[in-house]
């Protein structure tokens, strides 16, 4: 998982990532894509109205412990699937 690239979708209006709260969580999992079209597909079949509101960009698995915990993030949903969506959540320790 260390020496992979990730795609994030990150809000352009103000810096936040996207991410999923299962249940009645305050601070989530943030949403970690496999490829760049997968982050595109995921938002243009679940959120295809506000897309362009939204930007991709990619981050080494060896900064993803560095960005959980600086945003507080209970740990990452990786969407497996994204039309359906299919998400693995695995939690930060």
């Amino acid at each position: 998982m260390l020496s992979e690239v990730y795609y994030l979708v990150r809000s352009k209006a103000d810096g936040r990532y996207l991410t999923a709260r299962p249940g009645e969580e305050t601070s989530g999992y943030l949403l970690l894509f496999r490829e760049n079209f997968d982050a595109l597909t995921y938002l243009n079949t679940h959120a295809a109205e506000v897309a362009n509101r939204f930007a991709v960009e990619s981050i080494p698995g060896t900064q993803l412990g560095s960005l959980l915990q600086r945003w507080g993030f209970t740990g990452v949903g990786v969407v497996t699937d994204p039309l359906l969506p299919k998400v693995d959540f695995l939690q930060h320790r």
